[in-house]
């Protein structure tokens, strides 16, 4: 998966003009602009990285000379003192892109870690690691590619991925069953119906309805081990909230096929990385 140049420019462009606005005023009273030299990405903390190509786009958006070699491409584990890339061109340059870059390569790269944490977790078992929706504004795709380069699956990228009938539309409609069926009837054949459960009765309404997903929401695992039992593989079973790191294995170990965790993406701790100017 390779994240469309077009969004990455108009991320980064942003990043820039919030940063730099019109004048560096450090660094353009500082060095003149013919003045040029070399930078790298060094590794401070162990982790997957992700973001290096974005990281990397924000100096050749703002200088046309540079130039860069990656050691370490997105998806490789990376441990405190490896050399990430090396690049060169305008000092001016590198030292006005160095904080957008590497805020770019830091969250992305910490999202990746996190998500291959959680990855190795469940290993063995039948559940895959999800994103939600719980992203930044404006950066999903990020957010998104980058839990995927960390080993784990995208869940809807927007609203109009697919249906997902939560707790308040459920309410709205009356019950689940009602919800479904005035949804499924006008449904495209593409496009799967995924239902928030809060209790075994309901999922036991979901099954029934034809729910294609299944949402076990803040459910105990014996709980989720019971909707396991009564689906018997009908729907995909989702286990959502309250899951950590430390719960993991045992939420995998229900039997559900799909574990969300919206702390990939929105509470998620930078990876260290540092920029050195050669």
């Amino acid at each position: 998966m390779e994240l469309p140049i077009f969004y990455i420019d108009d991320v980064i462009k942003t990043a820039l003009r919030e940063d730099i606005n019109y004048i560096d005023t450090t660094t353009d009273l500082l060095i003149s602009q013919e003045i040029r030299g070399s930078a790298r990405f060094v590794a401070k903390a162990e982790g997957v990285v992700c973001g290096i190509n974005t990281a990397l786009r924000v100096f050749a958006l703002l200088d046309d000379s540079f130039k860069s070699t990656v050691y370490k491409h997105d998806g490789e584990h990376i441990k405190p003192g490896d050399c990430i890339a090396e690049f060169s061109g305008s000092i001016r340059c590198l030292l006005k892109g160095e904080r957008t870059a590497l805020n770019l390569l830091q969250h992305m790269s910490g999202i990746a870690t996190a998500t291959n944490r959680c990855v190795q977790i469940v290993t063995g078992t039948n559940a895959s690691i999800t994103d939600t929706r719980k992203t930044l504004p404006g950066l999903r795709p990020l957010q998104k590619y980058a839990v995927m380069v960390g080993g784990g699956h995208n869940h809807r990228f927007n609203l109009s991925d697919g249906a997902m009938l939560k707790d308040n539309h459920i309410d709205a409609a009356g019950s689940i069953t009602a919800a479904i069926s005035a949804v499924r009837n006008k449904l495209g054949h593409m496009v799967k119906l995924e239902v928030e459960t809060r209790n075994i009765d309901e999922v036991r309404e979901a099954v029934n309805a034809g729910a294609d997903v299944i949402m076990l929401d803040n459910m105990s695992c014996d709980q989720m081990k019971e909707a396991v039992t009564l689906n018997a593989g009908r729907a995909l079973l989702e286990a959502s909230g309250g899951i950590t790191e430390q719960n993991l294995r045992e939420v995998a170990l229900t039997g559900v096929d799909i574990i969300s965790i919206g702390a990939l993406t929105h509470s998620v701790t930078a990876l260290d990385i540092s920029m050195k100017i050669q």
